[in-house]
């Protein structure tokens, strides 16, 4: 039988499986009290690692930073996600927007008409409409905008109640108003060749209309 017994040492076999010793640690816990200390540390780490050969340098694993950056992750998928709803909702409601514009064109041929035969230009009857498809979209940005400030008033109490954090708050970012200009450039597009097929429209026939 072969002799199964080891002549090492007891301290020997702990080195050979990797045990480390408070003398030599493998990996040490560093506890920053904030995120500026945080910053602060692993700036030290930096520095100090710009000092030293490759094999003495500390690799530094921030947990904090990595479980932020799983966070940033998701939130940026799901905000590409919503973008992408937003975005339909925009070209289906500038496609609905143009398609009433042009059903308001051909109820008021007349009209036209009439504004044609008393020295309108087609310049005239084309800024009519664009005046009314641009009124049109800042009532509509100008009722979003008041209703999410309206609306955050609500959330804001619910969440601090839930979480019992007192600081909570939702509030709309200052470029969140620029929607509201967002509101009136699509509208003024999608109601731009209505306005076109206004101003074409003969004058002569438009009085004509019924």
């Amino acid at each position: 039988m072969p002799d199964k017994i080891s002549d090492k040492s007891h301290s020997d076999l702990l080195r050979d499986i990797g045990v480390a010793t408070i003398d030599n640690p493998s990996f040490v816990y560093i506890y920053p009290i904030d995120f500026e200390m945080k910053e602060n540390i692993a700036e030290m780490i930096s520095r100090y690692n710009g000092t030293v050969s490759e094999d003495d340098q500390i690799e530094y694993t921030d947990i904090a930073a990595m479980l932020m950056s799983s966070v940033s992750d998701i939130i940026t998928a799901i905000s590409v996600v919503l973008i992408c709803f937003v975005s339909i909702s925009l070209i289906v409601s500038s496609i609905m927007i143009g398609i009433i514009t042009y059903i308001s064109v051909l109820e008021r041929t007349k009209e036209i008409g009439i504004l044609r035969a008393v020295g309108a230009s087609k310049k005239d009857i084309s800024r009519v409409f664009n005046a009314e498809t641009m009124i049109v979209g800042l009532l509509a940005g100008v009722v979003g905008i008041a209703s999410t400030v309206l609306l955050c008033i609500p959330i804001n109490m619910i969440a601090r109640d839930v979480t019992g954090i007192t600081s909570l708050t939702a509030i709309l970012p200052w470029y969140g108003y620029l929607l509201i200009v967002l509101s009136v450039g699509l509208t003024l597009i999608a109601g731009l060749f209505p306005a076109m097929v206004a101003a074409k429209k003969d004058p002569v026939i438009a009085l004509r209309t019924e």
